[in-house]
């Protein structure tokens, strides 16, 4: 969709970026590290102006009345062409000049660079969205009123009202976008589609009435103080924009997707069935591990992990008593009353409390530095909990919003802790997502991209890392528990071997979720919810266990190699220091840092 507006804007900032990078005080022949930083500021000053919803997100509130079609071609041509500004800049510096700190943040943002400028050789914009992610589902969360966006004074209202209005603009590019992709059979696979079109006529966002409708909540619930005029005006604004505009531009879509996008999606389940799919997916496969191995050694390497997490299987099936086949054990755990003893939400709730409480004690031993940020255990909306999965929502580094573990609980008496409960708080929320997630947030000693970046193999490898600490933290004496631990385990382990085998074509969707059963406690609606979400997100599932495998890895190493001056806390507070890393920077990074311990 042609768009003048967004293309103009866009230009601009490209110019902006061009003249500040040539004043006297930002000479390019003669570069220092605090120039450095300086690159890395502007360059993330502009990012975020082309995308605001980022910033609403860290609790900058100065775009929060935009929302870019950032799907747009003529959007894309203009990020492209900032992107290749800002690494033109970034060549001038003498990189051997620098401290290792500041090597580190060229690394990291050149790496960036380049990740976003070829990712879109492979159009991704041709699938806008999925079941899985996306502005159609962020959106009812952000205007809920108890997301992101703020609704504090009158300003906020009028903010989100302005993004409402852009939404069907966004909404129509999605729709051109995908029929795009139709021409050259670029398209989503039928079995994802039908998951989309419900999602885009949930009551919660297409109802009428005011009180079910999710985007009603900021004005059933306005702020203290507001006057009886301005709440009104907004609850009159608000009715004519969610009726007029939100629920239309849903519909739509909706429609849309069933009648004309499902007949033309295809059969096949990954991406090796799409145009150039081989390409994409390598390209996948390196964006997600930030390494250069291929499909085939990181399938081979999820094979043997599944081969060495069965054998800790069988050992927790024999300590239960159960004499069937590990199979047969997998599906027994499933129905096991002893492992779903909740009967309500808040029971789950205050389970996951209970768990909190038990392990900080030992934390302040394995951690020096823990964040500031606030932390708290939510339910996931209702409107969303049926195809969600239990997530980390980061809080803003200023304090005003605490970082939040969303578990979906569509049905309590049915949440089986053997499938995942001790380690899945570690991983989602502490010490895994919220320790790494906030610390980085919390750093200003790193420039801002740093701080609100996002590196898979990084971010999920260290989740997931954070796993493997439970026995230190007093966690999986419970063998069900224990089990839990290791079917969460296997579901990384799983993930290595059926991403890999989705889109090089060796697995078919029923096939994987076949083979994810006999290996993970999960329920059929659950597996499949998980295979799904491989086949939306090529390359994601390889993150976590790729990224864990290197920071163990590292540990191991380091305490054979330093022994007695081998401290775990100060290898943690290391490994977090600098936000998010691509694991070959990281590397190097706790290489240094080993060589400073032996001194």
């Amino acid at each position: 969709m042609k768009n003048i507006l967004y293309k103009t804007i866009l230009a601009v900032f490209t110019i902006l970026f061009a003249v500040s990078c040539k004043r006297k005080d930002f000479p390019l022949t003669k570069v220092t590290p605090v120039e450095v930083d300086s690159i890395a500021a502007n360059y993330y000053e502009q990012y975020l102006k082309m995308y605001p919803l980022e910033a609403t997100m860290q609790g900058d509130d100065r775009y929060n009345d935009l929302l870019p079609v950032d799907i747009d071609k003529d959007f894309i041509s203009g990020e492209i062409a900032f992107y290749n500004d800002v690494q033109k800049e970034l060549k001038s510096i003498d990189y051997n000049s620098l401290t290792d700190d500041k090597k580190v943040v060229y690394d990291v943002l050149d790496s960036t660079l380049k990740d976003k400028i070829e990712r879109y050789a492979y159009h991704p914009e041709y699938i806008p969205f999925t079941q899985f992610g996306g502005l159609p589902l962020d959106f009812p969360v952000l205007g809920s009123g108890a997301g992101a966006q703020p609704f504090k004074n009158e300003k906020d209202y009028e903010n989100w009202l302005k993004r409402m209005n852009q939404f069907p603009n966004w909404m129509e590019a999605a729709t051109e976008n995908f029929r795009e992709g139709m021409k050259i059979n670029m398209v989503l696979p039928k079995a994802l589609i039908v998951k989309m079109i419900p999602q885009m006529r949930a009551e919660e966002i297409t109802s009428t009435d005011f009180e079910k409708n999710i985007f009603y909540g900021p004005v059933r619930n306005f702020p203290k103080g507001m006057s009886d005029a301005a709440k009104a005006k907004f609850t009159k604004e608000f009715k004519e924009i969610i009726t007029g505009k939100i629920i239309p531009a849903y519909t739509k879509m909706g429609d849309f997707l069933e009648k004309e996008y499902l007949p033309k999606g295809r059969d096949t389940s990954g991406y090796n069935a799409l145009p150039k799919g081989n390409d994409i997916y390598s390209y996948y496969v390196k964006s997600w591990t930030t390494t250069n191995q291929t499909p085939d050694e990181i399938h081979k390497t999820g094979l043997a992990e599944v081969a060495r997490i069965r054998g800790e299987m069988e050992k927790v099936k024999q300590t239960l008593g159960f004499t069937g086949t590990l199979e047969e054990f997998l599906n027994h755990i499933k129905s096991d009353p002893k492992a779903m003893p909740y009967k309500t939400s808040k029971e789950v709730l205050d389970a996951f409390q209970g768990i909190l409480t038990k392990i900080t004690p030992k934390l302040k031993t394995m951690f020096n530095n823990t964040p500031k940020t606030g932390f708290e255990i939510r339910q996931t909306e209702k409107f969303r909990e049926a195809s969600a999965s239990a997530e980390y929502k980061q809080g803003t580094p200023d304090g005003k919003r605490p970082g939040i573990f969303y578990i979906p609980l569509p049905d309590p008496t049915k949440f089986n802790v053997a499938s995942g409960m001790e380690s899945l708080f570690l991983h989602e929320a502490i010490p895994g997502h919220h320790y790494q997630v906030s610390l980085q947030q919390e750093n200003t000693a790193i420039p801002k991209f740093m701080r609100f970046g996002w590196i898979g193999a990084y971010g999920e490898g260290w989740a997931l890392y954070t796993e493997s600490l439970g026995p230190e933290l007093g966690l999986y004496t419970d063998p069900y528990q224990k089990m839990g631990a290791l079917s969460d385990e296997m579901l990384r382990a799983v993930r290595l071997v059926i991403d890999t085998g989705l889109h090089t074509g060796q697995m078919k969707r029923e096939e994987a979720i076949k083979y994810f059963l006999s290996n993970v406690a999960y329920d059929e609606a659950g597996a499949t919810a998980e295979i799904e979400r491989y086949m939306a997100m090529p390359g994601q599932a390889l993150s976590y266990k790729t990224g864990s495998m290197k920071i163990r890895e590292l540990r191991d190493k380091y305490q054979k190699k330093l022994g007695k001056k081998f401290k775990l806390a100060s290898f943690h507070d290391e490994v977090l220091s600098q936000g998010c890393l691509p694991l070959n920077v990281l590397e190097r990074k706790m290489n240094l840092w080993a060589k400073r311990q032996e001194n």
